[in-house]
């Protein structure tokens, strides 16, 4: 999308090639085909070892496209090789979402039109492979999506259309990675539709302004119950389902999953120690304020209700975790 298009009108029903690999990109996939647009191929991941057997699996985006007969690449570099079969194509644009690779710029040129990438943050805040997560981590109150013009550099390409939604109370990272996914076909359809109609001004990012979502690890999720309850609930939260919040007891690694706090002005406490089981979930102090856990998951088994996992263990009142 440069000098192009102030010469030539941005197409009604550009020629696609779609660039996604995991469940957030289904959604955008599905709504392309609903809408009769023209994808000349679907580009996603190589299938991946995964479970317990390391069975080779392919990427949710394969198994749709598969599923509704289109040509399918799974390139495991974006290299020379696999410019040979785009260019050919011939596609008027590409659009990813979640592809999970950076797009080389050769392979950005090899469309009329460049490429649309779909982003889950208000760029230029949160660029990266993590942006739901780290929002949440750092307790942001708000977020969204971002259509914006690719380049070479990471997410950071003039910005076309915005959308803001809130983050909501106890939400976590697997609940808001949902929500954003059913969002993203429609920021696209209106990003598309406003090019076509030429009512869209790339806006460029200010990048002074930029923050950045790292790639995350499971080291990350060592629960610190010294800090105040509310950094403690944003990272339980912005870590599930992964890789999950973790602590010790008895020497014993527990997961745990969907937070909230109580009791957020209450001091003079035992961080880590467990208050007791509530309605809602387990009662833990921190360093300030409590939290509420509600799921706790021991190695190689299933998450369970706090009061379902209580019943199986001695973890009482007064106990100690970290």
């Amino acid at each position: 999308m440069g000098d192009q298009t102030s010469r030539v009108s941005f197409p009604s029903r550009p020629k696609i090639v779609f660039l996604g690999t995991p469940q957030f990109a289904l959604p955008t996939l599905r709504a392309l085909m609903d809408e009769g647009y023209h994808i000349l191929s679907v580009v996603t991941q190589p299938d991946r070892p995964k479970g317990r057997g390391q069975k080779l699996t392919p990427p949710p985006v394969k198994i749709l496209a598969r599923e509704n007969n289109l040509t399918i690449l799974q390139p495991r570099k974006l290299d020379e090789g696999f410019l040979d079969l785009l260019v050919p194509m011939k596609p008027d644009l590409l659009v990813v979402i979640a592809f999970g690779q950076i797009i080389p710029g050769r392979v950005l040129s090899s469309a009329r039109w460049g490429g649309i990438n779909i982003h889950a943050s208000l760029l230029p805040k949160y660029r990266g492979s993590a942006p739901i997560q780290w929002a949440i981590i750092n307790n942001e109150k708000k977020t969204g999506l971002t259509a914006m013009c690719m380049d070479e550099g990471l997410d950071t390409g003039p910005i076309l259309m915005q959308q803001e939604v809130d983050i909501l109370k106890g939400e976590t990272a697997g609940q808001l990675h949902d929500r954003l996914s059913c969002l993203a076909p429609g920021l696209l359809m209106n990003t598309l539709q406003g090019l076509s109609e030429g009512a869209i001004e790339k806006k460029k990012q200010d990048d002074f302004l930029a923050t950045y979502a790292p790639k995350l690890t499971r080291d990350q999720g060592l629960i610190n119950w010294s800090l105040p309850g509310e950094r403690v609930c944003g990272l339980i939260r912005g870590l599930d389902p992964w890789p999950g919040a973790f602590t010790y007891w008895n020497g014993k690694m527990l997961k745990v999953f969907g937070c909230f706090l109580a009791d957020a002005r209450q001091r003079a406490l035992a961080p880590g120690r467990i208050k007791g089981l509530t309605e809602k979930g387990l009662k833990i102090e921190t360093g300030k304020g409590s939290v509420i856990v509600r799921e706790i998951q021991s190695p190689g088994k299933r998450r369970l209700a706090a009061r379902e996992f209580i019943r199986g263990s001695r973890l009482d009142s007064g106990s100690i975790l970290g």
